[in-house]
């Protein structure tokens, strides 16, 4: 007989404790009761044996044999006896701290068996996945609810996101992502081999959580206007329903999903194997598909883009990072591994990204595994842009805009930003940023002069920009020569997505005549931007481009800014009625005001949560339109059933607004 507290021991009990799971290179118990005679120390034996995969063999770590012992060793299978002698023995069982992770079956002198799952343990010192600290495991393996970070480098905006790692049928659904993935196929018994080694089951995952390849991958990414065929990856609150959705479609690939999706998924399984992860958000994240660090954009005098390589820049990327060893590199690289989930290029043929050393990336070190220069180049790639003037001729723009800030992950144990530059790249300026940019080659920022154009433009916001009002934005341009300018300001506005493709216009001004006094002679432009004009050109990701472009008339140099808008979408206000109780029902009171000159159709509130809404999403529809300045208004009735703090995460949909998220902290009682 097994014992439930197993589960509990091995800090796996959310999973259930109907069966067997345990973590790597720790002991866990079983009863068993003799039917005839009784245990003698020293005189009953037990020949035992593991094996796991389907082609078990004990050269490749898939299957090991085994005898009791006088006690566990910890570094290897072993057992032990540990009740005093009787009809009933309590068998001590230690697996390997660098076992293969996966099904198990135990047999004891061939004729009893027990099936368990072993996970990768980071509670355990000899584990490669180890971390010696209680709030930091609760959060990067436990936690089962978070925040992303989504938005502009100027105002993140938190996203709550439903990992939902220990829900029922997930951990089953990660083992058959393993199961499914090209490798495994190829060589069923070296795959399982492989699974002892973290660095290998999270590059796996790097493939396949994205279905590139056409390898039964969970997730197709989509980055047009529509999603024909699926749903928006705008509309997932959590990686569940993604995950149960791929499991019960054979595997077909869930449509669809953006990056912050694909890194929520990857976290979600990392975390259900026991690997500690956390989803980090990039801003201005480059996207150098040449790898020779440079981002280039040709602008033609009305500041359009003209001619653009696949190279971009990314308001924000989000991937992962998972904490582990690595042996197979020099000293000084364990810790944080960045992978990315996203397809974005192929890495040794297949749609894969990493794990690499954030210490890698932070000294410039690309040649170490895997993938150093694609991720160095998403934090440190130059932005250059060329002016194409209407008679052919070309001027580099001076601009200030840098890739790779605000590098963010939530905060141990709360909801704040935790802000992780640092971990990444030298201070900039610093004499050890340019010792990494020598290392790395990257000659585009060492010959960078610190130069002090004489014309300067920057671009402020008024306050309180929402979605739905009219604003006002303003290029503030001055002139710090000692002669009089006369300049050309192209000042434009364009709905962006957050992966830098540029949509329609939302306001546009062309000043000719622009007169500057010398020695810091200065003026504000305003732009007004209408709702009426922007409200049918907005993307999903509520964000508008403002970029301001000074043309010198007479030398023709110009400088530029560039600004991103984030609009905000209305409060949802979230209300608890009922004491929050294991097993009690409890009800939801959302309310949203419609913030638009214009009717909200299609109205409809979908709630979920890790515990709280059993798995799956509970939704109410509105059945008549919200008009201009009403409150929607709903009750949505749930019944949680685990006690501990949890995010009830909400989601308002409607044909103008959108999906608008947000989510409330409940804490459970027994």
């Amino acid at each position: 007989m097994i014992q439930t507290f197993n589960n509990t021991d091995h800090h796996t009990e959310l999973n259930g404790t109907d069966r067997l799971i345990v973590r790597r290179g720790q002991a866990f118990t079983i009863n068993l009761y003799l039917n005839s005679g009784s245990y003698q120390p020293g005189y009953s034996q037990l020949h035992i044996t593991a094996e796991t995969g389907p082609q078990p063999e004990e050269q490749y770590g898939t299957r090991a044999v085994f005898g009791l012992s006088n006690e566990i060793n910890d570094t290897c299978w072993s057992a032990a006896v540990s009740s005093p002698p009787g009809d009933t023995v309590c068998l001590s069982v230690c697996t390997a701290p660098d076992a293969p992770i996966g099904r198990y079956v135990l047999t004891l002198d061939e004729r009893i068996q027990f099936d368990f799952i072993l996970l990768f343990n980071p509670w355990c010192p000899r584990d490669v996945v180890y971390m010696d600290s209680e709030e930091k495991l609760a959060e990067y393996v436990l936690a089962q609810d978070g925040i992303i970070f989504r938005g502009d480098a100027e105002y993140p905006v938190p996203l709550a996101w439903y990992f939902g790692q220990f829900e029922e049928g997930i951990l089953d659904t990660c083992f058959r992502i393993l199961d499914m993935n090209p490798k495994h196929r190829r060589n069923p018994g070296k795959d399982c081999s492989g699974r002892r080694n973290v660095i290998y089951v999270t590059r796996v995952l790097s493939a396949m959580i994205n279905s590139n390849d056409r390898d039964y991958g969970v997730l197709e990414g989509c980055w047009k206007d529509t999603f024909d065929g699926g749903v928006s990856p705008m509309s997932w609150r959590g990686s569940v329903q993604i995950l149960r959705t791929w499991n019960s479609t054979s595997c077909l690939p869930v449509r669809y999903g953006q990056c912050w999706v694909f890194a929520a998924v990857g976290c979600t399984v990392s975390r259900a194997l026991g690997i500690p992860c956390r989803v980090v958000t990039n801003y201005y994240s480059a996207h150098d598909t040449n790898s020779n660090l440079v981002i280039e954009r040709y602008l033609n005098e009305k500041g359009e883009i003209e001619s653009s390589t696949r190279d971009m820049i990314w308001n924000y990327h989000c991937w992962v990072e998972s904490w582990m060893t690595r042996p197979d590199l020099p000293p000084g690289f364990d810790g944080w591994q960045a992978s990315d989930p996203t397809p974005q290029e192929k890495s040794e043929g297949v749609f894969c990204c990493g794990p690499v050393p954030v210490r890698a990336i932070k000294e410039g070190e690309l040649t170490l595994k895997y993938d150093a220069p694609f991720v160095f180049a998403e934090v440190n790639a130059d932005l250059v842009y060329t002016l194409k003037y209407n008679d052919g001729s070309t001027r580099k723009i001076v601009n200030d805009q840098k890739v790779g800030q605000k590098i963010s992950t939530k905060s141990v144990g709360r909801d704040a930003r935790e802000d992780i530059t640092h971990l990444y790249k030298y201070p900039e300026g610093s004499a050890e940023e340019r010792q990494v940019f020598e290392k790395a080659n990257h000659q585009n920022k060492l010959l960078q002069q610190k130069g002090n154009p004489g014309l300067h433009i920057t671009i402020k916001l008024s306050m309180g920009i929402r979605k739905g009002c009219d604003f006002d934005v303003f290029a503030i341009v001055s002139n710090n020569t000692e002669e009089n300018k006369k300049c050309r300001l192209v000042f434009a506005s364009r709905a962006v997505s957050y992966n830098g493709i540029v949509g329609r216009e939302c306001g546009f001004k062309d000043l000719l005549n622009v007169e500057l006094a010398p020695g810091g002679g200065e003026r504000k432009v305003p732009l007004r931007l209408n709702y009426s004009k922007y409200c049918n050109n907005l993307m999903e990701d509520n964000l508008i481009r403002l970029g301001a472009l000074l043309i010198d008339s007479s030398t023709k140099e110009a400088v530029m800014a560039m600004r991103d808008i984030v609009l905000d979408d209305p409060e949802i206000k979230i209300r608890i009625l009922g004491e929050p109780k294991e097993k009690r029902k409890l009800a939801a009171e959302l309310t949203l005001q419609n913030p638009l000159p214009e009717p909200l159709q299609g109205c409809c509130f979908t709630i979920e949560g890790a515990n709280l809404t059993g798995g799956s999403s509970i939704t109410e529809k509105l059945e008549s339109p919200i008009e201009p300045g009403q409150e929607a208004k709903v009750k949505i009735y749930f019944t949680p059933t685990q006690s501990g703090l949890r995010k009830l995460v909400v989601d308002f949909d409607s044909d103008k607004l959108g999906h608008v998220r947000g989510y409330k902290n409940v804490i459970i009682g027994k």
